[in-house]
């Protein structure tokens, strides 16, 4: 009889975890407290619009392709991808726009334009950023993480300062671009790792690689396509889900894990994967005696940011909107800042705006518009309906503004989502 496994959650992790356990001849269940699979990666519809809950950047292809491969699958068997091209936009301030091309060759020539003389640094900078990429990801990420042994692969340790591990990000950028525009695209995948362009290796310029040469990517339909088509190949393999069940406990016989405690039952399991927040599993879902953190461990941990997102659905087409634009018209060392040095809520943020309709128009009424604004802010914060308010008008006003136009009195759904919705929905640190 195939022995029992628990997966608790169905993000990205869980789901991946659960199609190769199930291949590999076990019986999987997936425990999902919420109603529907996808965890961050949730979608919702109201009044005609369908929003992606979470991720909506579509970077990598290589990781969904080797995924799906590992089963005989590709990912058109599941969602139609179309690169956006532009890739994306980012505005300086008014009438300061930078659309950034698909394809090295045009991505080129703009830096070129930009700053005379530097596309042979693009050329160096890209190539670079390759060697990280394959051996980060080859030799890094798809290795199993069990022993220290594996950082001690030869290759690995040949390259190690090619991998530019000892400097930061934020130099090494400067030392093949100057103007202050390029180097702000380079530093802003860093982002959200959960620290500071000056505090991050310089081994992450792979992300540059990965947006500039491998492009940016969108699911017909949305991002949660990809969920939708992770659960059809799980459930080919025999994957069972359960949905509405909440994990309240990890149950122990010694010093194994014997099953888990789902909606007050017991249920008996040889082996549990636990695909939640770290955080939430260590500290509530094992028994005390269980644990190897203290709280007071978890509380000196430096994380990575949260997001306070508005769900906007608009009545009307927004003119000159891309898929993605990034509003980079403040100050963004001093929103670093606020993230990552002093945590609070941001005196005036940088903010991303998402126009999946703009590509897709399916994910809209006809004649509307989907968008979906984020702010990058510090963990841990506390969060209310007046403070979410305030960064509404504040970052409305601002798009507007940039915009030359006013959506506000076409606004015909709105739902907000920050920090107490990520704890209350997800469990979150």
């Amino acid at each position: 009889m195939a022995k029992k496994v628990g997966v608790i959650g169905s993000g990205f992790s869980g789901l991946s975890a659960a199609c190769f356990l199930a291949r590999d001849g076990y019986d999987v269940t997936v425990f999902e407290k919420n109603t529907t699979p996808g965890q961050r990666a949730r979608q919702f519809h109201e009044k005609g619009f369908t929003f992606d809950m979470g991720p909506s950047w579509y970077w990598m292809p290589g990781v969904f392709d080797r995924f799906f491969q590992a089963f005989g699958k590709k990912p058109s068997d599941y969602y139609q991808l179309e690169r956006l091209d532009p890739s994306y936009r980012i505005v300086y301030g008014p009438n300061d726009i930078l659309d950034i091309p698909a394809g090295l060759p045009a991505l080129r020539a703009m830096f070129e334009r930009l700053e005379p003389g530097s596309g042979p640094a693009f050329d160096r900078f890209i190539e670079e950023g390759k060697y990280k990429y394959e051996i980060g990801i080859n030799e890094l990420v798809y290795k199993p993480g069990l022993s220290l042994g594996e950082l001690l692969d030869p290759k690995l340790m040949s390259g190690v300062l090619k991998m530019h591990v000892f400097s930061s990000i934020s130099d090494y950028v400067r030392k093949f671009f100057k103007e202050p525009r390029l180097v702000q695209l380079l530093e802003f995948p860093v982002l959200f790792l959960g620290a500071t362009p000056q505090k991050t290796p310089a081994l992450y310029s792979l992300m540059n690689y990965a947006d500039m040469a491998l492009g940016t990517w969108y699911p017909r339909g949305g991002m949660f396509e990809v969920i939708n088509g992770m659960v059809q190949l799980a459930g080919s393999l025999g994957v069972k889900f359960e949905y509405n069940s909440s994990v309240q406990q990890i149950s122990m016989n010694g010093t194994r894990a014997k099953g888990l405690l789902v909606n007050g039952v017991v249920r008996e399991l040889e082996y549990i994967v636990a695909s939640a927040d770290y955080h939430h599993v260590e500290q509530h879902l094992l028994p005390p005696d269980y644990r190897r953190y203290t709280e007071d461990y978890w509380q000196r941990r430096t994380m990575a940011p949260s997001s306070l997102i508005f769900y906007v659905g608009v009545n009307k087409r927004v003119s000159g909107l891309l898929h993605h634009t990034l509003y980079f018209d403040q100050d963004f060392g001093r929103h670093a800042k606020e993230i990552y040095d002093q945590p609070q809520w941001p005196t005036s943020p940088q903010f991303y705006v998402s126009a999946p309709s703009v590509t897709d128009p399916t994910v809209a009424p006809a004649g509307c518009e989907n968008l979906f604004f984020l702010i990058p802010v510090a963990p841990g914060l506390t969060d209310s309906a007046e403070l979410r308010e305030k960064y509404f008008q504040m970052i409305l006003d601002r798009f507007e503004k940039l915009m030359g136009q006013s959506i506000r009195d076409n606004i015909v759904f709105r739902r907000s989502y920050a920090h107490a919705d990520f704890i209350s929905d997800y469990n979150s640190f």
